[in-house]
């Protein structure tokens, strides 16, 4: 057999895994003390604030402040509307993400922009436009009191609305880059062996996205858990119909600190357990 040219022959018995390039190691022991040290600030100032609140917490009254009623039902309230944001950001955030990935049309750029703004739009900022949307004197909200006697503002639908507007870029965000990392030829394929497109996305490209959807969702969920802003401006703050998990620590703070680091503590929990949930993804696109 002959070499071609350029190229050394590999001597007989050598081990081709041994003589293989090394990828060279990017993480080394030294660091260097100008990078340590603001690191090392940087990492105590996300912490104290986390290790205050367990230090500072009511340990002995902790069973007595997590059973009361009001504590319940603001979390049963908390759950169930951030389920239902989750599946109504499930239901057309998946359907837009496929639109910015997988089609090219004019405005995509403008398009994608707009749909990641609530990100960085403050909160109340967003509760002030849902009023100005949804309202009753809002610009679609009128039409849905006059028409359907449909009022939407201070109810838990609004708590609904509010933590999909907020939530709903992250599960987008998460679906679309699932998206334009699979492969497309699968889908071509599909429509080639006579299914619609519909069927393609049904059948082979939902499969392939599972993973990026469920990340997107948790992510998602636990957003509209800790949602405050857009909901105390669009919904209020009304025990057993809006007042969530974080209106109810933002009102237990003014009267009884120890029942907000309580409900703290379960916030906290929570945002722990998504981090354990999400943590396997994380790791393994480092």
């Amino acid at each position: 057999m002959t070499e071609s040219a350029g190229t050394t022959p590999t001597p007989p018995g050598t081990d081709l895994a041994a003589a293989a390039p090394r990828r060279p190691r990017h993480r080394g022991r030294m660091v260097p003390v100008p990078l340590l040290v603001p690191a090392l600030i940087g990492l105590a100032f996300l912490l104290l604030p986390l290790l205050a609140l367990v230090i500072r917490a009511p340990w002995s009254g902790l069973p007595q402040q997590l059973t009361s009623p009001e504590v319940w039902q603001a979390l049963r309230l908390s759950l169930l509307c951030a389920t239902s944001a989750t599946v109504l950001s499930l239901l057309v955030g998946v359907p837009l993400a496929w639109l910015l990935a997988r089609t090219d049309f004019p405005g995509r750029g403008v398009v994608r922009a707009l749909v990641t703004l609530p990100l960085v739009l403050p909160p109340v900022v967003g509760g002030v436009a849902l009023l100005l949307a949804f309202g009753r004197n809002g610009v679609v909200g009128q039409w849905l009191d006059a028409w359907f006697g449909i009022t939407l503002p201070f109810t838990t639908t609004g708590v609904v609305l509010a933590e999909t507007f907020v939530a709903m870029p992250f599960l987008v965000i998460s679906v679309e880059g699932t998206l334009r990392a699979a492969d497309p030829r699968y889908e071509e394929a599909a429509t080639t062996l006579g299914a619609s497109r519909f069927t393609a996305f049904r059948r082979v490209t939902l499969p392939l996205i599972a993973p990026g959807i469920a990340a997107g969702a948790v992510l998602a969920w636990a957003r509209a858990l800790g949602e405050f802003g857009a909901t105390i401006t669009f919904a209020g703050n009304f025990p057993g119909r809006t007042q969530t998990m974080p209106l109810a620590v933002y009102l237990a703070l003014q009267n009884d600190p120890a029942a907000a680091i309580a409900l703290s503590l379960v916030l906290l929990a929570v945002s722990i357990a998504v981090l354990a949930g999400l943590r396997d993804r994380w790791m393994n696109a480092s």
